[in-house]
């Protein structure tokens, strides 16, 4: 290949992208290069799930990311939570429009994804987890990250599910890419 058509290859549109499921038909959904695939970028009280090779992306401090997925469909998702529960005093006001208000919690955040794979047709004693997040990003304020993982273990346990895989913890923010499809997992470590 000469260079001039290596770039040609590379400005050339991306692929018709795939359908959505139903409940993410809002999703915004772009092109990623790097990936090389349509890609959702989840912001905190979001989840999204799909059955197509698509990525999901998000950027994770406190906050903690579960990706699951049905190994033998390659249907799977991931959601983005801040806190494990609603503590007393949650007024839930938020400015963000696209914020899910109940999804920021854990425990509203797991049911959900679980339960929008399951009305998918993903069986929940196939489906496999992945956890990431909960780093302590603010030395000055409460470990808000040890909480989470401290809950999403404790939800682990409780339903039943294994860790496929986890990076939890530590003082660096993350960048983690999810493949649903696969159900491979990258993860960079922003500076602290």
């Amino acid at each position: 290949m000469t260079a001039s058509q290596d770039q040609t290859a590379t400005r050339s549109p991306p692929p018709v992208s795939a359908e959505v499921l139903p409940g993410f038909a809002d999703t915004q959904r772009f092109w990623e290069r790097d990936t090389g695939r349509w890609t959702v970028k989840l912001l905190p009280g979001e989840c999204y799930v799909t059955r197509q090779d698509e990525a999901i992306i998000t950027v994770l401090g406190s906050c903690i990311s579960a990706c699951v997925r049905d190994p033998h469909t390659g249907l799977g998702g991931m959601n983005h939570f801040m806190l494990p529960d609603r503590g007393e005093g949650a007024d839930g006001a938020s400015a963000h429009p696209g914020f899910s208000q109940i999804n920021r919690y854990g425990c509203f955040a797991m049911e959900s994804l679980i339960n929008h794979l399951a009305r998918h047709g993903a069986p929940r004693t196939r489906l496999e987890l992945k956890v990431f997040g909960g780093g302590r990003i603010l030395r000055s304020m409460i470990d808000i990250g040890a909480r989470n993982i401290a809950f999403v273990h404790s939800w682990a346990r409780t339903e039943g599910m294994r860790l496929a895989a986890q990076d939890l913890g530590g003082i660096q923010p993350r960048k983690l890419v999810y493949f649903p499809a696969t159900g491979r997992a990258r993860v960079l470590k922003l500076p602290a």
